[in-house]
């Protein structure tokens, strides 16, 4: 972690209380709630840590549901790569890609298939006048520029007593480091995520073989060692074809990657590409393909969520899909195109018909929002981009080990729209309590009894991330840094110690004391 530790501070703004907002899946007119803060800038570790604690964003807007209040609780669910299988539905989608491609076949049946973010954004479902009526006058540039100068004092005032705390920093940045180094958050409870002995997927051991496949091997290979050279040795040559190695290779399962990667003849009928562009406007290819991009988006919105074109203009893609606060971080253990913000681009016949928005992250990619072109929805882009976005990770993962994982947004399983998450398996749900991974599997039973579920079954279970020394959170105040209990000494306001809690209490004790909780 002491790369992590390097970086530039996360900067934050937090607004106190709960927004109350239009829902974009029962239409409840103020039954959507949540907490939300600004992020000016963010680590991509302190978002790994904020989305293990149920956070999500929307742009530099980050929120996290009051799920015991809202009127659809949003759960946090991932998916399990290295163990995932594809399901009789994901082959037929991958295959009809493929028949499309090879042939230019349509294949035109019922289209249920929904894209990864059917509403523009959870909690702000489509509100993007919530984010313009923030009107944030904090500058980025601003606040870095206060955050070094304010560094640059404290390293005038202390002199050489600076270097000892340096060192103490940097031997708790190692303690962080061993707490998160085994590729999950610290305070994950095994004893609820581990599948039970002899039913979880070993990926380490061969795959499973038929008794039936088992019990004809042992009974050649007897036969072999009673009569090795008389009229078995006919049997024997007209029966191998049945057990050599490439027979019982092709009646293994394709692999996901087999499916999505199956080679097109030199005629094909079509070519798909797919480019992963970095979000930013100083990358020549993010620039050279934005006007074609927004295009599509506009074309998605109008289409799709039947916007009007003045809530899809420019000003609103560029602040939901463009802006994000995660810095760009590429340490020499990480992934080779690095963490941070990224457009997956489908470009066929050199034209872009779906961009998936992306987050790659210490320890998993977070699928953000997806957008197509409504005229290939018979290919069920939705479907194919989640698979394309599974493998994605799963290549991620040989370079990087930790990266496991696949993050899905939102499971609402109060939304049948919604449910359809559940079927990438297996996958686990975030315990809005105790934030501990449990197996949807576990955790349906409980859904089909209530909107609100506490999924972890240990009742002596609590927060272990819970902030326990609010006076150790980081504030940013007037150009300086300083612990907010120096912080809270200079202020009068009742009101304000409340808040500050409150955000502690909902970003966590790491968090509060990585992030700088800006206040003017």
């Amino acid at each position: 972690m002491a790369f992590w530790a390097a970086l530039s501070p996360s900067i934050v703004e937090y607004f106190e209380g709960e927004d109350f907002y239009r829902c974009g899946y029962c239409k409840n007119e103020s039954g959507s709630r949540s907490n939300g803060m600004w992020a000016h800038s963010m680590t991509v570790q302190d978002y790994q840590d904020l989305i293990d604690r149920g956070w999500r964003r929307s742009g530099k807007y980050v929120y996290k549901p009051v799920m015991n209040q809202t009127c659809c609780p949003q759960y946090t669910i991932r998916c399990r790569p290295l163990q995932f299988q594809p399901s009789k539905s994901h082959k037929k989608v991958l295959k009809k890609m493929l028949k499309f491609l090879a042939k230019g076949e349509i294949s035109r049946g019922n289209c249920e298939d929904e894209p990864m973010e059917p509403a523009m954004e959870d909690a702000v479902a489509g509100d993007f006048g919530l984010i313009n009526k923030l009107d944030i006058q904090c500058d980025l540039k601003t606040l870095s520029d206060d955050l070094k100068e304010s560094l640059e004092s404290e390293e005038k005032k202390k002199g050489k007593s600076s270097k000892k705390e340096e060192s103490n920093e940097l031997s708790r940045s190692q303690d962080i480091e061993e707490k998160l180094g085994s590729g999950e958050p610290s305070h994950s409870v095994k004893v609820h995520t581990a599948p039970k002995p002899g039913k979880g997927a070993d990926l380490s051991k061969p795959p499973c073989r038929k008794a039936k496949e088992i019990r004809k091997e042992r009974k050649r290979l007897k036969l072999m060692q009673q009569n090795p050279d008389g009229e078995l040795g006919g049997l024997q040559a007209r029966r191998e074809p049945s057990f050599c190695p490439p027979k019982a290779k092709s009646n293994q399962p394709k692999s996901l990657e087999d499916l999505i990667f199956e080679s097109l003849p030199e005629n094909a009928s079509h070519k798909l590409e797919v480019r992963l562009v970095p979000v930013s406007f100083e990358d020549p290819e993010f620039k050279s393909s934005f006007s074609q991009s927004f295009s599509l988006y506009v074309k998605y919105q109008m289409a799709i969520h039947q916007d009007p074109p003045d809530e899809c203009g420019k000003t609103e893609f560029t602040r939901f899909l463009c802006n994000s606060p995660l810095e760009a971080e590429n340490p020499p253990n990480g992934p080779d195109c690095g963490y941070g913000s990224f457009h997956q681009q489908y470009w066929l016949d050199g034209k872009i018909i779906a961009v998936g928005v992306i987050d790659i992250l210490p320890y998993c990619v977070s699928s953000v929002y997806l957008y197509y072109d409504p005229d290939y929805s018979f290919l069920s882009l939705g479907v194919y981009s989640a698979l394309r976005e599974i493998a994605f990770t799963r290549q991620l993962h040989e370079k990087t080990s930790q990266l496991n994982y696949y993050y899905m947004g939102f499971y609402i399983h109060s939304c049948p729209k919604m449910k359809y998450k559940g079927q990438y398996r297996p996958s686990d749900l975030l315990c809005p309590e105790t934030y501990v991974w449990v197996p949807i599997e576990q955790c349906l039973p409980s859904l089909e009894n209530s909107k609100y579920c506490r999924f972890n079954q240990d009742p002596q279970a609590v927060d272990e991330g819970r902030s326990q020394e609010p006076d150790r959170l980081q504030v940013l105040y007037k150009k300086v840094v300083m612990p907010y209990g120096v912080y809270r000494k200079q202020q009068k306001d009742p009101s304000e110690e409340a808040a500050v809690l409150q955000y502690a209490r909902l970003v966590g004790q790491a968090c509060s004391e990585r992030m700088l909780l800006f206040r003017s």
